[in-house]
């Protein structure tokens, strides 16, 4: 009796190990993430590119002084308003005492050479008057007196330009420092004091002021080499302000740099597009900006998520998983299209009927795996 109790005692116990060692693998067999899927979808894709920059008028005017000096007053303040021949500055002439030293003894030298050929002319004119000398002795020494008298005015026109900046009895001309266009008044770099060079052929002259058109302005940016070869002059751009907030301007594309310019060791092209003003935005000049180009755009395709979208480790073929029954996958090889960064095309491969796996899905974090990771957190 006892050996048949132990031999019922010794069958439970095996049959016991069997069910717990079923049991095991047939939950280890079960995955622990249920995939999800979604279906591909018909929709409108658009392939951007976004070009940084800045926002700048169209064109800044630079006023410089036509003769060099001394800041004396400023009249206006950068942000004016301003038109044209309107009055910015004025120039104090502070002449070089080398060149009018040279200029006052040009006019001596000139003033004691006419002084001499008048002596001579007015000898010369007697004897004409008198019929003693020819017609055409005098008309040389005639000519002789004109020039020097020419070369007199010319000689105290120098000096007085030197001297005062202008040949006539005002130096307002050249001391007066005016708008040349209509305009808003950017910049002036110059304070009242500052010593100021005028433009000449070796020099591009100091800068009193910067006029511009606040209402033309231009975006200014650089795209990639592998992009610029996509764009096209006149496509439309969509500019949005850093310092405007939900708010874009239209713009044109104008400008495609034919020279690309290395910057950490990518290629980028210079383009430049004009930008519509519309309403009462005032934009200033220098607003770091973005502009987003359309490369290409397909209407009514079909599309999936790209996260859906897997590679082969040893072609790097495009393909995904479509489910075949409950919890079961099959790999199928799609072509693919254009992508905006969240959806993709796909040509072929599958249909609008297939469930495609969400094969990225992560398993939740547990309450207490969540806890754990908070206490290291802050242990850190």
């Amino acid at each position: 009796m006892n050996k048949i109790v132990k031999y019922i005692l010794i069958g439970i116990l095996v049959l016991g190990a069997l069910w717990a060692a079923a049991f095991f693998i047939k939950s280890n067999s079960k995955s622990a993430i249920t995939y999800e899927t979604k279906k591909p979808f018909i929709s409108n894709i658009e392939k951007k590119t976004v070009a940084t920059g800045k926002v700048i008028p169209e064109d800044e005017i630079e006023i410089k002084p036509q003769i060099s000096g001394i800041i004396e007053t400023i009249y206006l303040e950068e942000g004016a308003q301003v038109k044209a021949g309107d009055l910015i500055a004025v120039i104090k002439v502070v002449p070089n005492e080398q060149s009018l030293n040279q200029a006052r003894g040009r006019v001596r030298n000139a003033e004691i050479a006419l002084n001499n050929v008048e002596i001579e002319y007015k000898r010369n004119k007697a004897l004409f008057d008198k019929g003693v000398i020819s017609s055409q002795d005098f008309n040389t020494l005639q000519l002789q007196y004109d020039q020097a008298v020419q070369e007199l005015d010319n000689a105290r026109a120098d000096y007085l330009i030197i001297r005062r900046g202008s040949a006539g009895g005002s130096s307002s001309a050249n001391t007066n420092i005016r708008a040349t266009v209509a305009g808003t008044l950017l910049e002036i770099p110059v304070r009242e004091g500052d010593q100021v060079i005028q433009s000449n052929n070796f020099n591009d002259g100091t800068t009193i002021a910067t006029i511009a058109d606040l209402g033309k302005m231009i975006f200014e940016g650089k795209v990639d080499e592998g992009e610029v070869g996509k764009l096209e002059i006149g496509m439309p751009l969509e500019i949005t302000l850093g310092a405007i907030e939900d708010e874009k301007f239209e713009a044109k594309l104008k400008f495609i740099a034919p020279k690309g310019i290395e910057e950490s060791g990518a290629v980028q092209f210079k383009i430049e597009g004009d930008v519509v003003v519309e309403g009462d935005f005032m934009i200033r000049a220098g607003y770091s900006a973005n502009a987003s180009l359309v490369l290409e755009k397909k209407d009514s395709v079909m599309v999936i998520p790209e996260a859906l979208l897997q590679f082969d480790k040893e072609t790097d073929e495009p393909y995904v998983e479509v489910a075949v029954g409950d919890q079961k996958f099959e790999r199928k090889e799609v072509e693919i299209g254009i992508s905006d960064g969240v959806n993709i095309e796909i040509i072929s491969g599958i249909t609008e009927e297939d469930d495609v796996k969400v094969w990225n899905k992560t398993e939740p974090i547990k309450k207490g795996e969540e806890d754990e990771e908070e206490t290291e957190e802050e242990d850190a």
